[in-house]
């Protein structure tokens, strides 16, 4: 039936290149990988610069959408105030991006 599409027959007893019969999974993979995977890591790894780079005194929002200024530095985290006498402390990777 699908003699048109291989251009042998199943009757001719031959073996099937291995290489022709992954190639579709192959091609999967390899699309997966630049429409997913690639424009992913790109993207962490310019979140990560850009927490990398926030200094005391910076405008941002965090991911719960909270807007606030840092107001200290430490090693995992920040403190931030929100308002006039309130500070949090949050982590890092928190931070949606800055104003």
């Amino acid at each position: 039936m699908f003699e048109f599409l291989y251009g042998q027959s199943q009757t001719s007893g031959g073996a099937a290149n291995p290489i022709l019969s992954l190639l579709p999974i192959i091609l999967i993979i390899v699309v997966f990988y630049f429409l997913l995977i690639l424009p992913q890591q790109r993207r962490q790894k310019r979140h990560q610069q850009m927490i990398n780079e926030l200094k005391k005194g910076e405008r941002i929002v965090l991911s719960s959408g909270i807007y606030g200024t840092i107001t200290n530095i430490k090693e995992r985290t920040f403190i931030v105030k929100i308002s006039e006498n309130t500070e949090i402390e949050v982590e890092k990777s928190s931070v949606a991006y800055k104003l």
